[in-house]
């Protein structure tokens, strides 16, 4: 039987966006971030964050650094009875100064290839599944991956939401956070 997943956004959705985080205590998650997860999983969604960090080819941040961040993410949310499956990102920036970052990938969103990995890992029905996000690159990933796409106004959404009003690729639905993105969900979830 194939699952069916919540794609999430990172910065700018789960937690407010301050650049390049290279410390976890620089990470400011929105309160109802852990609702929302926790009503996900209540669906039997997977949750999956997909989220491009060319910080880590910029040299900003180390990836063990983000790697601590992921985790001490993932306890967080276990903390509130909140389950996030998996975390997926793309290190990659065209221009790094350390060869293996520095490379033109499939990885990077609006590319699809971090959620086509996560739909072989988790076995996903991508027809059934979702990507919530604040930026441009967020939709399109959600429609070059074939999920319905979910535009929140928080980090970059009002900015996105202006950019997106003259073009032909259009999110589903427009949520003020990421709780009413996930209630909007629901309520479809439901019919």
């Amino acid at each position: 039987m194939k699952n069916k997943a919540v794609f999430l956004d990172r910065d700018g959705t789960i937690n407010r966006d301050v650049g390049y985080p290279n410390s976890y205590h620089l990470i400011e998650i929105y309160p109802y971030s852990f609702q929302a997860v926790r009503l996900l999983n209540n669906l039997g969604f997977k949750v999956l964050v997909i989220t491009n960090q060319s910080g880590v080819g910029r040299g900003l941040i180390k990836e063990t650094e983000l790697l601590d961040i992921h985790h001490r993410l993932h306890q967080d949310f276990l903390a509130q009875k909140a389950q996030i499956d998996a975390f997926y990102y793309c290190p990659h920036y065209l221009f790094s100064p350390e060869v293996r970052y520095r490379q033109d990938c499939s990885c990077r969103k609006p590319l699809p290839g971090l959620g086509l990995r996560a739909a072989r890992d988790w076995q996903l029905d991508l027809s059934q599944s979702y990507m919530i996000g604040d930026k441009v690159e967020d939709i399109q990933f959600g429609l070059n991956l074939g999920v319905t796409p979910i535009l929140v106004l928080t980090g970059y959404g009002e900015k996105s939401r202006q950019e997106l009003a003259s073009s032909p690729h259009q999110p589903a639905f427009i949520a003020s956070t990421l709780l009413e993105a996930v209630a909007w969900i629901v309520d479809r979830e439901k019919k």
